[in-house]
């Protein structure tokens, strides 16, 4: 019985690099692709709806755990926020700093519709301060009544 058809040949080394390669382009591609639904779906409305009031507490002010949490956090930049009783912390730190005199300031505290947005700002020392040349962690701790929102920080 005689066969027809066409003869398959091995692929050669060529053949075979181009198809791997073909099929790695595919594959991220595919994984590209499938990425973007998510970063489209998530997107943030920023449109400000209402100013917050809110109190910048003194460190001695803060709820212990939270202020193990910071402590815990405090040599690089960080972003928390804790839920305690009816009332939301949040807490933004710059990491540590070289001198004394360096603070932070709340430039806008609001809400959106699907969140609580804080700018902050990290203020050096003022011209002609005296500064210790000794490492420091500033951060800022803010009291407001709770939201269940999620917090977006700048």
């Amino acid at each position: 019985m005689k066969r027809t058809g066409k003869r398959h040949e091995n692929a050669g080394p060529g053949q075979r690099r181009r198809s791997r390669l073909l099929t790695a382009g595919c594959i991220v591609l595919c994984a590209a692709l499938c990425m973007l639904p998510g970063c489209v779906t998530r997107g943030q409305n920023t449109q400000k709806l209402r100013e917050l009031e809110f109190t910048v507490l003194d460190k001695y002010a803060v709820p212990e755990e939270f202020k193990l949490l910071i402590d815990e956090n405090k040599t690089e930049p960080f972003k928390l926020t804790y839920a305690d009783q009816g009332q939301l912390y949040i807490a933004e730190g710059y990491g540590e700093q070289p001198t004394t005199g360096y603070s932070v300031e709340v430039t806008d505290l609001y809400e959106t519709e699907d969140a609580v947005c804080i700018h902050t700002n990290l203020l050096g020392p003022e011209k002609g301060e005296e500064t210790k040349e000794i490492a420091t962690f500033p951060y800022v701790v803010i009291q407001l009544g709770y939201i269940e929102k999620d917090v977006l920080f700048d």
